[in-house]
């Protein structure tokens, strides 16, 4: 199943939503593969610079390549939390969020929250991302 199987909910009269969805509807039986928040680290658990779009980026890869690990696809993600430890860091670069994110999304627009919190646990840390992917029904005898 491809993001474009899933149903985006958009009530009658409300605008669609730009770079996000508002709702989205997983069909009964897939399996749900939660995400704990990743941070802009790279696989030996160093961050990859102190700039808040550095590490905006690094932590979304993260995010796929868990997704990808399980036998999904950046389509299969329906939701991202993203915590913020200065909501002006993510508001200030809106334009060049939306590129990072395309390049490593595509055009899949998930439900999203973006919150901002008074610190995160890792030093240096500027973005935590966490996740929810629908994955496609495994085979029996699969992954």
């Amino acid at each position: 199943m491809t993001s474009s199987q899933f149903e985006t909910i958009l009530p009658d009269g409300w605008p669609r939503p730009s770079g996000y969805a508002n709702a989205v509807r997983v069909p009964a039986g897939h399996d749900l593969l939660f995400l704990a928040g990743q941070i802009g680290w790279d696989a030996n658990r160093r961050l990859v610079g102190p700039g808040f779009m550095t590490q905006f980026g690094q932590a979304l890869r993260n995010c796929v390549e868990l997704v990808r690990a399980a036998g999904g696809a950046p389509g299969h993600i329906v939701r991202f939390t993203m915590f913020c430890h200065d909501k002006s860091d993510y508001i200030d670069r809106l334009r060049e969020v939306g590129s990072v994110y395309r390049e490593i999304m595509g055009d899949h627009y998930p439900a999203m929250s973006l919150v901002e919190v008074a610190d995160l646990v890792e030093d240096g840390a500027l973005i935590e991302i966490e996740a929810t992917a629908a994955m496609p029904p495994q085979e029996p005898g699969g992954r």
